[in-house]
């Protein structure tokens, strides 16, 4: 129950002992909660005359707004891009294992697929409210098949697609449907993509830059046309230069609508963004960096071959790259076959892998404590761009990602070292660190 007809009656929980991050402070403030949602603790006591049914000590520990994953490709073996007969089992589980990470939201994402996939999955992957069973499904977070072949990354070049002929017109035989979309990732240098931009905000649906060679003069006319995301800055897309920074250009850009905020994406797992990289984004641009884990189905298993969408890929320690093609189990005829325990790259006779990294296997609260540590930002950013720049890019900041009343209470609790203890959902526990430990 969210705020809806017999809120008032319901109980009152009264969370004491704690800071909450609201406002882009930590306050040391009690956090009050009814009906799901946060509660102005003033109308309780002088318009209802009322006290809390309920105190929770929180051991003087941080709570934040739940953290919001808008690309995650999947995790714990299961592959978002896989058309199986039962996609809903799969994104229930993740969206289940991802509540010890302090995830409360997310947007399932797809890679580049062949239509046939699309017109299966996205049907069955609709927008859900989170609980005791997972996280809230937020909408489809759609990458690709519109990008760029250059700057493609892991994704198969034999799915990608232009709408060069119908602009979006294409983009919904390929789709199917945009019933269950919120984010679609495409290249703006492809004839006729500002079309498709503009037909796509105009249905609510955010558009993201990415995988793309364009400029910045190109990335620049797509935000006028309504684009707001970047993709995982700096991870394909052209490197910045002096003379065209390309899309990068759009953090410090003046030639944008007044007023408009663009966000952007950042992976900080430790592998796709330099530390030094992600100091210049953030002290560029600070106010529209967006935490995402860009995770893949290998998340949460262990080294070896593991599937993303319509190829595979091979972790390695913190690693993923996609793989390469499978030599004969025997090895070269001149040669034994492998006996020898080792690391999966780590012997030409068990892979050939390649160099291009496909995904990240770091979950949300390890990208936040790395992304604390590589910037040196106050603990109150690191969390705001895992919570509510999220929301503030998909247009949802009354509601989720803040702790101010009225909002959802959807929240995390914290240690001083960032770690989750706890995580909750419309005011409901839905995953503890001690219960998980016993």
């Amino acid at each position: 129950m969210r705020g809806g007809q017999g809120a008032v009656g319901a109980r009152v929980l009264q969370f004491t002992n704690c800071r909450i991050l609201r406002g882009g402070k930590l306050l040391r403030e009690d956090l009050w909660v009814r009906g799901g949602r946060i509660l102005d603790p003033e109308k309780l006591f002088f318009e209802e005359r009322r006290v809390a049914d309920e105190r929770r000590d929180c051991g003087g520990r941080i709570l934040a707004p739940g953290f919001i994953d808008v690309q995650i490709n999947g995790g714990f073996g299961v592959d978002f891009s896989q058309a199986t007969e039962d996609v809903g089992s799969g994104v229930a589980l993740v969206a289940r294992r991802i509540l010890s990470h302090g995830v409360t939201s997310f947007c399932p994402t797809l890679v580049t697929s062949p239509p046939e996939v699309y017109h299966k999955v996205v049907p069955q992957i609709p927008v859900k409210s989170g609980g005791p069973h997972g996280a809230g499904v937020l909408g489809l977070h759609l990458e690709g098949p519109f990008i760029s072949r250059e700057k493609r990354g892991a994704h198969p070049e034999a799915h990608l697609r232009s709408f060069e002929a119908n602009a979006f017109q294409d983009l919904l035989a390929t789709y199917g449907t945009l019933d269950n979309v919120r984010i679609v990732t495409l290249a703006p240098e492809l004839g006729r993509s500002h079309e498709v931009i503009q037909e796509l905000t105009a249905r609510g649906i955010c558009v993201s830059l990415g995988h793309s060679v364009a400029d910045l003069r190109a990335a620049e006319d797509a935000v006028w046309s309504g684009a707001a995301f970047i993709t995982h800055l700096f991870n394909a897309m052209l490197p910045f230069h002096h003379r065209d920074p390309g899309i990068v250009g759009l953090l410090t850009s003046d030639r944008l609508p007044v007023g408009r905020c663009i966000f952007y994406g950042m992976i900080a797992d430790g592998t796709h963004t330099n530390p030094a990289a992600l100091r210049i984004a953030h002290r560029a641009h600070p106010q529209g960096l967006v935490l995402v884990t860009d995770a893949i189905p290998a998340l949460g298993l262990g080294n070896g071959r593991h599937t993303l969408g319509q190829q595979e890929v091979e972790v390695d320690g913190l690693t993923a790259y996609v793989a390469g093609e499978r030599p004969d189990p025997l090895g070269p005829r001149s040669q034994p076959a492998c006996q020898v325990a080792h690391p999966p790259r780590a012997c030409p006779l068990c892979s050939q892998g390649t160099k291009t990294l496909s995904g990240s296997i770091a979950p949300m609260d390890v990208c936040v404590r790395h992304f604390l540590q590589a910037t040196g930002c106050s603990v109150e950013l690191a969390l705001e761009a895992a919570s509510l720049h999220p929301a503030q890019l998909l247009g949802l900041e009354k509601s989720k990602g803040t702790l101010d009343f009225g909002a959802d209470a959807d929240f995390v609790v914290l240690d001083d070292s960032l770690h989750v203890q706890a995580t909750y959902i419309s005011g409901e526990l839905v995953w503890q660190a001690e219960a998980a430990r016993q």
